[in-house]
């Protein structure tokens, strides 16, 4: 079974909608996880909010530290639009997906990236499945 990983600085808002939205619609043909270098101490509640509007509740999420054990057990590794910068994973072959962090922003902004990550991660379920 393919396996995706999903990394962000904080693991608390991006990856974990990516994460669950691809464990939704994937249907068990692949598996994905999500971590982050800085994991936060909860789920962003504005990620929790705009998730349950469309029937996925990742209200019992926790943010995970990301392990080097973790990328080699992956098939595939997405980075949600750190920055170069700040990019957690910098010595893993990873694509970027550059998506807007909302973090501090409106519910609307929190609502158009869930949109633009659904759209991505079913694109990405095509690919691995």
């Amino acid at each position: 079974m393919k396996k995706v990983l999903f990394i962000c600085v904080e693991n608390a808002c991006r990856s974990q909608m990516a994460e669950a939205f691809f464990n939704k619609h994937a249907m068990s043909k692949a598996v994905a996880f999500s971590a982050g270098t800085r994991p936060a101490k909860q789920v962003n509640p504005k990620a929790v909010e705009v998730m349950k509007e469309v029937g996925i509740d990742i209200s019992k999420q926790k943010p995970k530290l990301l392990t080097s054990e973790m990328t080699k057990e992956v098939d595939r590794i997405v980075t949600m639009g750190c920055g170069a910068g700040f990019c957690p994973a910098p010595y893993v072959k990873a694509e970027d997906w550059k998506i807007e962090d909302p973090s501090g922003k409106s519910l609307e902004k929190f609502r158009e990236v869930r949109d633009e990550i659904r759209r991505k991660v079913e694109k990405l379920i095509k690919e691995v499945s």
